[in-house]
């Protein structure tokens, strides 16, 4: 397996579910990111996930970290999916599966669909290296909040 962990974040600019584009170097230089990989938006370990984060967000603002979802969902379903749970941060569409090969967490067989997002969890610190990495190969997991909490509190 392929890791970027230490390495620089592979740039990325996507959609987010207002069809603005959204740009990694936006942040750099200026929050932490906690970068988060899903496979499908309206799933219930997705829902799960996401609607933790949402229930944490002052925690993650308290350790200067800007949380950013992405998807192969469209912007479309994204926008429908962040209304219908009240998420309070960005999702972004990878619907051309560009930036999720990048990370090398494209999964080739999800239940018989090819080209969804691996569960996967990567803290990028301000100068943008990415300081934790967690590619999950079970989509029923979720990453491990208290890890990426502890390594925020370490970059801080």
């Amino acid at each position: 397996m392929q890791t970027l962990k230490d390495k620089k974040a592979p740039i990325f600019n996507l959609k987010n579910t207002v069809g603005e584009n959204v740009d990694l170097n936006d942040y750099v230089g200026k929050r932490n990111i906690v970068l988060l990989f899903f496979p499908q938006a309206f799933t219930g370990v997705c829902t799960k996930e996401l609607c933790t984060v949402r229930d944490n967000l002052k925690l993650y603002d308290s350790l200067d970290a800007e949380i950013l979802a992405i998807s192969v969902d469209s912007h479309f379903t994204l926008k429908e999916f962040k209304q219908s749970q009240n998420i309070n941060f960005q999702l972004l569409s990878d619907f051309n599966k560009e930036v999720s090969d990048k990370y090398f967490v494209l999964n080739n067989d999800f239940f018989g669909m090819k080209g969804v997002s691996k569960r996967s969890a990567f803290v990028i610190d301000k100068q943008g290296i990415v300081r934790y990495e967690e590619v999950l190969e079970d989509a029923s997991m979720m990453p491990s909040f208290d890890n990426i909490q502890q390594v925020l509190v370490g970059l801080n």
